[in-house]
């Protein structure tokens, strides 16, 4: 039992490496700084650091490896919230979500003004 939920978790942590990387392409390409440092082979993800700038000195760092999942939020420089596991997994997917509606608008707003 303990070899197969090890086994699940590392594939958590792979889905989770190869999300983080797109989501940091996906706000790089919408001018948002963000970068996703992995860690391993680059094909087997075995950990990742992602952090991202959400503006007016608002920083969010998601850290995912064998060994656990962080979110850490903070403004300033001052820690605001750290999460862990499930809970750090449910904010990064409210703040991409959030990500992906802006883009969505700025997108629209261009088409829009380009008709």
């Amino acid at each position: 039992m303990f070899a197969r939920l090890a086994e699940q978790y590392r594939s958590v942590v792979e889905d989770l490496v190869m999300s983080l990387r797109a989501l940091a392409e996906g706000l790089q390409r919408q001018g948002i700084p963000a970068t996703c440092y992995v860690c391993g082979d680059h094909r087997d993800g075995h950990g990742a650091s992602f952090v991202a700038s959400l503006g007016d000195q608002h920083m969010v760092r998601f850290l995912v490896s064998d060994f656990g999942i962080s979110w850490v939020e903070s403004r300033n420089g001052h820690e605001l919230v750290k999460l862990e596991g499930a809970e750090a997994i449910q904010e990064l997917e409210r703040v991409a979500a959030g990500l992906r509606a802006s883009a969505a608008t700025v997108e629209s707003a261009a088409l829009s003004s380009a008709v």
